[in-house]
């Protein structure tokens, strides 16, 4: 088995990489600092499974993940993130992961779930699984973030972070017309006027 690490932190990828060294099926560990990087190395070979961070300094982790999934539907992703599991695990499973664990997950965790994405499966947590079968009761509200496109949701979180207008359009390769576009459609879906609501609501529902 291959498997492809895709973190920023040098420090991240070496913690994984001792503890994918621990499993006798995986015969070559390769590593990327960031998307585009990702994405070439996928490019010149084939891996079993990505181990795919969502906070990269390229690109948001999730559009790396549709890119994947677009070029290459049979690769196995594996989420991997800081942030709260019920805020950005389901719409990583909607565009196609096979799993998502946070970077606090044990290792032998780890493992049990690089095995299950490599057959095929779809691996989440005890508490997801929760998560999950709460979110199909009709009667639980769902968040109002959960309305937002996955390019809203991008936005609105570098907005909440305190990010100008110019900066999350330099991120994205947009133009600051079209970011201030995006920001009127995510005031209005979430019903909020002033970015420092916005950031109060990520604050508040651990988006942040």
């Amino acid at each position: 088995m291959k498997i492809l690490i895709c973190d920023d932190h040098k420090i991240v990828r070496e913690g994984l990489k001792q503890i994918l060294q621990q499993m006798t099926e995986v015969t070559f560990i390769g590593e990327a600092k960031d998307g585009t990087e990702a994405l070439s190395l996928l490019k010149e070979d084939l891996y079993e499974v990505v181990l795919l961070d969502i906070s990269l300094p390229d690109h948001n982790g999730l559009e790396v993940l549709q890119s994947i999934k677009a070029k290459l539907p049979s690769t196995n992703v594996l989420m991997l993130s800081m942030h709260p599991q019920e805020q950005y695990a389901i719409r990583a499973l909607k565009l196609g992961a096979s799993g998502y664990l946070t970077k606090d997950t044990a290792a032998e965790e780890l493992i049990l779930a690089i095995k299950k994405v490599s057959s095929g499966g779809k691996y989440i947590s005890q508490s997801l699984a929760e998560n999950l079968a709460l979110r199909l009761d009709e009667d639980i509200p769902s968040h109002k973030h959960d309305s937002l496109s996955n390019r809203e949701f991008e936005i609105m979180i570098k907005l909440a972070n305190g990010k100008a207008l110019n900066e999350i359009g330099d991120e994205l390769f947009i133009s600051v017309k079209t970011v201030s576009t995006y920001r009127c459609r995510i005031m209005s879906k979430m019903e909020l006027r002033k970015n420092t609501e916005l950031t109060r609501y990520c604050m508040e529902n651990n988006l942040i």
